[in-house]
């Protein structure tokens, strides 16, 4: 079903289509469009009665016989359904159906600024305390050196001790912890 629907039902009314556009012949443009119009309400009903009618015999082949139907020159069957039915329905209905649409417009663009503003909300939350973690790691860093490795570190070159070496991670330990530098140096020639 789904390779004949979508030759017969799609692909050569949409190469017709074409060519009526191109033509710029009026009276094929609006079979075309009659077409679409009726092809796209059958696909949408055609979603819900798949559910419930499935199990139906020959159910796959009515469809495409419908397809067929709605396509022949001989029969009509999508200009007869838009005339008949579908142009009278959405005529008496077209006031609500346009006042429905605007409101779902509206209420969709309300919807995306609500949750764009509260998107933008959460990840300046989420920079925010990002930022501040970070700032807390800086000044723990800091905190952990004594004032002696501080004015080491800033150049004071009265110390004859290199600044690599003096630097420690915490006041609480009495073992000097060297820099990376200087334990590559001392790791790799130990290997």
């Amino acid at each position: 079903f789904f390779f004949s629907r979508l030759i017969f039902g799609t692909l050569y009314p949409a190469y017709y289509s074409y060519k009526a556009v191109k033509s710029k012949d009026i009276k094929e443009y609006v079979k075309w469009m009659m077409y679409w119009i009726i092809f796209a309400l059958f696909t949408t009903a055609e979603t819900f009665t798949d559910i419930f009618l499935c199990w139906f015999p020959f159910y796959y082949e009515l469809k495409i016989a419908f397809v067929a139907w709605l396509l022949s020159p001989y029969t009509k069957g999508s200009s007869l359904l838009y005339r008949k039915f579908v142009h009278p329905t959405l005529s008496s209905k077209e006031k609500e159906i346009d006042d429905c649409l605007v409101q779902a417009k509206d209420r969709s663009y309300d919807a995306l600024v609500h949750f764009g503003k509260r998107g933008l909300n959460v990840a300046a939350t989420a920079a925010v305390m990002a930022a501040s973690k970070g700032q807390g790691a800086l000044s723990e860093r800091l905190r952990s050196f004594s004032m002696q490795d501080l004015s080491t570190i800033r150049g004071d070159s009265s110390s004859t001790v290199p600044p690599s070496v003096t630097v420690r991670t915490s006041s609480k330990q009495s073992q000097p912890k060297t820099s990376r530098s200087a334990s590559e140096g001392t790791g790799s020639s130990g290997k």
